[in-house]
């Protein structure tokens, strides 16, 4: 749907519309996660999860889509599309799958990848830390420890020195503020537990109307808690530290001093790559008399960030949807609302609001480096993309210098 990589045109049956050119440098592209498509990354830490007994994933990766081997065939689709950049992640465990030992090969890997997308006139956008980490650096205490950044300097150097001369664009890691969310998550989902629990012992039917066992859901938090430690060689079930699992604000410090390491160790290499990392951004939407609270989960999510972020030259944004906040806090889904796959509300104005927002306090160049939606129907994903796309080229026609789009 994509006619020309600088242009969007379309006409819809459903009512004519017609999108006004992007800039020819603009890029639209997608976005991937290597844990996420490659398949058999078995050293790091998101494999070693999804085999315990007890895990909370769905179902292990496997051979995902074999990005791994198919990457060329996919990159030939993306270009076929009309698409003229592709964001894709490094893994750093492929790279560095013990601790200190690299693996030339794999960096030759995403060379090939790097050229396959130049030879198809794509732009590779790369990221370093997608999500996913070596198992052995959660065994030293992953990311609550101040070592890992020395440790994810360390593998963003070897990789620059590499590939870096081939890249323009360069993110440290994805979504950095995610553990951040993730702890607020729990946090809710622990008292929400509570409570259920409480009722539930109260009233055995209780148990009944929640539609859950809330004593044995618990237990099996225990169990996979005990058996994560054990996949890492740790004794204490406390002590797994991966990037999704919740930070304390301690730990929220520890990333962002690895992204300013990071962002060192990349221009000490490869002064002419552009660094940046990105932040997952909600649509906070105040309700009358909410707008304080508001405004602090923005400063949560974003502006206290701010000064780490003063020497990067791009901020990459990332929404799906948005998020309604009430004097207590997060209110549920509206009523009647189309919700997507995952469960959240259909919402592509968000990442105009978001952009606009982001844009207020961070003035260099901004990429939007993921949007999109879960679903299987294709007319809603157009139209979502439309949609966005849009509110987009608002954000550019009012001098906002958003430089790109990947969905």
């Amino acid at each position: 749907f994509f006619p020309a990589f600088y242009m969007i045109q379309a006409v819809s049956m459903k009512g004519a519309f017609l999108m006004k050119l992007f800039e020819k440098s603009f890029l639209i592209g997608a976005s991937t996660a290597a844990h996420q498509v490659e398949g058999n990354n078995i050293h790091n830490d998101c494999w070693a999860l999804e085999h315990i007994p007890h895990t909370a994933y769905a179902e292990p990766s496997g051979d995902a889509v074999d990005h791994y081997h198919r990457y060329e065939e996919d990159i030939s689709l993306l270009a076929e599309a009309g698409l003229n950049a592709y964001r894709f992640s490094i893994e750093w465990a492929r790279i560095e799958p013990e601790e200190g030992k690299f693996d030339a090969d794999e960096v030759e890997h995403y060379r090939d990848m790097i050229r396959c997308c130049k030879e198809h006139g794509v732009e590779p956008m790369v990221t370093l830390h997608h999500f996913s980490t070596p198992a052995w650096v959660i065994t030293k205490g992953g990311w609550e420890t101040e070592d890992i950044v020395g440790h994810f300097a360390c593998y963003c150097r070897y990789v620059m020195e590499r590939l870096g001369s081939e890249l323009n664009y360069v993110c440290t890691i994805n979504e950095a503020n995610i553990r951040l969310q993730i702890a607020d998550i729990m946090k809710r989902y622990m008292l929400q537990a509570q409570q259920a629990q409480k009722a539930a012992e109260q009233n055995p039917e209780a148990a009944l109307q929640i539609g859950m066992n809330m004593k044995a859901l618990m237990e099996q938090q225990q169990l996979a808690a005990v058996e994560g430690a054990a996949a890492f060689g740790l004794t204490n079930p406390q002590g797994v530290h991966v990037f999704q699992s919740p930070c304390t604000p301690e730990g929220d410090v520890i990333i962002c001093k690895a992204h300013a390491a990071a962002r060192v160790a990349i221009r000490e290499v490869c002064p002419h790559v552009k660094v940046g990392l990105t932040l997952s951004f909600h649509d906070f939407q105040p309700q009358p008399g909410a707008e304080d609270v508001a405004a602090r989960e923005w400063d949560k999510e974003f502006r206290h960030y701010l000064p780490w972020l003063r020497d990067d030259d791009f901020l990459g944004v990332q929404n799906y949807t948005r998020s309604l906040i009430g004097p207590e806090g997060l209110l549920p889904t509206p009523e009647g609302a189309e919700l997507t796959q995952a469960g959240y509300e259909y919402y592509p104005e968000g990442l105009e609001h978001v952009i606009r927002r982001a844009a207020e306090d961070f003035k260099s160049d901004i990429f939007v480096t993921e949007n999109g939606i879960v679903t299987d129907d294709d007319t809603r994903r157009q139209a979502f993309i439309q949609t966005a796309l849009e509110g987009v080229q608002r954000c550019a026609a009012d001098g906002i210098p958003v430089k790109g789009y990947f969905h």
